[in-house]
């Protein structure tokens, strides 16, 4: 340990840390806007400076070690005279469209330029005038309000290891784009939202479905459906100030009926019915010699990451569809057809933590005789965002319950929104059909937590099963590596495109730290501790679904409607 002195106070630092992470453990806030806290440190924007005693130049905290003795002015005249330059000097060539953008109340410049007092336009000159791409069916790309600071770049290559956005041109050309300067949709993005999540502007957002939607719920000619994800009922709450982790389903079910949904399923309820599937695919494969390791498809961004870099590995993916289709293909066909809908009179809106659902939804392969299974996707902030334009009060409501016959869930269904949940949930079912018993500890800890690998080896009826459970690709792709260099240990292996999981998905709430993360992913792991039905196969809307509809898990009909392929792309390099 060192001592500093910051601001005048005395405090204890760690040998060789930066000065801001010192400062930061100790209460004391510095601004930063393209500092990543689990990153090398980049000290590119500058906004961070200090002033050290004894040295004439500021320096920038996020890049400077700590030493003994050292004095540290964190707000001096100087300090705050810099940063106000450096915003004075962003603004200079930045749209005056905040009323417009979808940043607006929650945009890191903005909030930089308030409280650093920034009233006046002191630097003028040419603006960089940039074409919007709007290729991406999940993301759009803004980049006249791009600040430079690097965030999105390191994100995509340093932790999700697609690298599909880079620093091109020089000078006062430089901006951030694809491979030749195209467009999103001929890049190797995945689609997986991490760029917009960490984005301190509006250079980079989700595609809004949002008027599609409006439209529908104001077309008397549609049956709108609405399904929600597992995890969007402990992170919605955030958007109306409430803390990460808490669960809003019921208020959240209740909201869709003001708003003028006909019908409310939960995405957990096909989460259900994926582990029956998946896990019968699993079991499958292990008594046959199948492919293995098996690995989950739930995850559309990690999808599109395996046929861009890994085609040789797509006979390992799971031929499940995600629950956010299979939800889709049962809307559009079983409950069309008991309801008496005509599928294109049905309108499914599915809620969801993820941006890569929007270009999921869209796959060719994700329909029948051209009526997508899945029409709109919302993301959690534009829910928020209608819910809020309605009028509405999300804490105001007395809890609903979800509709028949896709309403029922079992907790095993919930936690997949939490990495790790859905290998939990595919192993008590698994176990099940293996041994026809049930594990008498349902809970895999080894599975749980934010870690970004995690490995366990189970016994299941005498047979030992090495499971592994990845988040953030960057990771993945060092475990497909050692599967490639012929490590065969593992048998069942769940990838989650996000850090975290869907919990921690690109469409969440924005700002959110790995405290928000974790608590989101307690309040799902508290609802599989407090609930009796904790196994996928005891669903009994699942298995009155089985009985009365799809046969059996695997068999011709639950292959054509929940099974499906993917295929090697391209990558533009």
């Amino acid at each position: 340990m060192v001592t500093i002195e910051a601001n005048n106070r005395v405090l204890e630092a760690n040998e060789g840390e930066t000065v801001l992470s010192a400062l930061r453990r100790h209460g004391i806030s510095v601004p930063t806007l393209c500092h990543m806290s689990d990153l090398f440190p980049s000290g590119a924007c500058r906004m961070c400076v200090v002033e050290v005693e004894g040295m004439r130049s500021l320096v920038p905290s996020c890049a400077y070690p700590v030493a003994n003795g050292m004095k540290i002015q964190t707000h001096s005249p100087r300090a705050i005279r810099a940063r106000k330059t450096i915003v004075e000097l962003l603004l200079a060539n930045h749209p005056d469209d905040c009323l417009y953008c979808v940043r607006n109340g929650s945009c890191q410049l903005q909030d930089l330029s308030e409280n650093l007092g920034v009233r006046e336009r002191r630097y003028t000159g040419g603006r960089s005038l940039h074409d919007l791409d709007v290729s991406s069916p999940s993301l759009v790309r803004d980049p006249e309000k791009c600040i430079l600071c690097g965030k999105c770049v390191r994100v995509c290559e340093e932790v999700q290891s697609v690298s599909a956005i880079d620093f091109i041109g020089r000078g006062s050309h430089t901006k951030i784009g694809t491979a030749f300067d195209g467009g999103l949709n001929v890049s190797s993005c995945i689609n997986c939202g991490q760029c917009v999540v960490v984005c301190p502007t509006g250079a980079l957002r989700e595609q809004s479905h949002i008027k599609q939607v409006l439209d529908a719920l104001s077309n008397p000619k549609l049956h709108v459906v609405v399904q929600h994800a597992p995890a969007i009922s402990v992170s919605l709450g955030e958007e109306f100030g409430l803390k990460p982790g808490i669960d809003v389903a019921g208020k959240m079910v209740a909201a869709f009926r003001r708003l003028g949904f006909d019908r409310v399923f939960d995405t957990s309820f096909s989460a259900d019915l994926t582990i029956m599937e998946e896990a019968s695919e699993l079991v499958h494969r292990v008594k046959n010699g199948g492919v293995l390791p098996m690995m989950t498809s739930c995850s559309p961004g990690w999808i599109k990451f395996v046929e861009h870099f890994y085609p040789d590995m797509l006979p390992h993916l799971s031929t499940c569809k995600s629950p956010q289709q299979m939800m889709g293909a049962l809307v559009k066909h079983m409950y069309a057809e008991r309801q008496g809908l005509d599928p294109k009179s049905v309108f499914l809106v599915s809620v969801m933590p993820c941006i890569a659902k929007k270009f999921e939804a869209q796959r060719p392969e994700m329909g029948t005789h051209g009526i997508p299974d899945v029409d709109a996707v919302l993301t959690t902030r534009e829910l928020a965002r209608i819910i809020r334009m309605r009028g509405l009060d999300l804490g105001g409501f007395e809890p609903e319950v979800a509709d028949d016959p896709f309403g029922e869930r079992t907790t095993a269904g919930k936690i997949f929104g939490a990495s790790g949940g859905v290998m939990e949930a595919a192993v008590r079912t698994a176990y099940h059909m293996l041994t026809g018993e049930e594990l008498a500890e349902l809970e895999v800890k080894a599975v749980r937590g934010l870690e970004g690998v995690k490995e366990a080896r189970l016994n299941v009826g005498g047979l030992e099963v090495g499971v592994a459970v990845v988040n953030g690709l960057g990771n993945a792709r060092k475990l497909i590596e050692a599967i490639r260099a012929g490590r065969s240990d593992l048998h069942f292996i769940e990838v989650m495109t996000c850090p975290g999981g869907c919990i921690g998905g690109g469409g969440q709430p924005l700002g959110a730290s790995r405290d928000n993360i974790r608590a989101r992913m307690l309040g799902l792991y508290r609802i599989d501790g407090d609930e009796s039905v904790r196994v996928s196969h005891k669903n009994p809307m699942v298995q009155r679904l089985y009985a009365e509809y799809l046969g059996e898990p695997l068999g011709e009909r639950s292959h054509h409607l929940l099974h499906t392929h993917y295929t090697h792309r391209d990558v533009l390099l």
